[in-house]
């Protein structure tokens, strides 16, 4: 069984940072891609940063700049440092994996995500 857990979510003035943290367990092989999307209110869930093995990254247009991805590869671990934050950025906010577990074809594994509110 893989698990994905995010903890650091909560309320935080326009302008405020969080940061995020995502932590898979389980019986890992490996994982390919780790990432974070969010869902607003009455819209649909979209990719926000996400980070290959490699290190590269993919951006939402929206956090570019104000929003960074790391990896911690021994831990299993994804965090999401959000600075400047704008009421906009509320959301549900879910961390997925990409990643192999008893030898089985790579499959995405999400988490059940953390609440960010920007409101002042």
């Amino acid at each position: 069984q893989v698990q994905l857990v995010e903890s650091g979510g909560g309320l935080v003035q326009p302008g405020g940072s969080l940061r995020l943290s995502c932590a898979a367990s389980g019986t890992i092989f490996s994982i390919n891609a780790m990432g974070w999307y969010r869902q607003a209110q009455g819209k649909q869930r979209e990719l926000v940063a996400a980070v290959t093995s490699g290190g590269g990254t993919n951006w939402a247009d929206s956090v570019k700049g104000r929003f960074t991805i790391t990896r911690d590869h021994a831990k299993n671990t994804v965090y999401l440092q959000m600075n400047s934050l704008k009421p906009e950025d509320t959301a549900v906010y879910y961390c997925n994996a990409d990643l192999t577990s008893n030898g089985t074809p790579p499959m995405r594994y999400w988490g059940k995500g953390t609440l960010v509110t920007v409101s002042s």
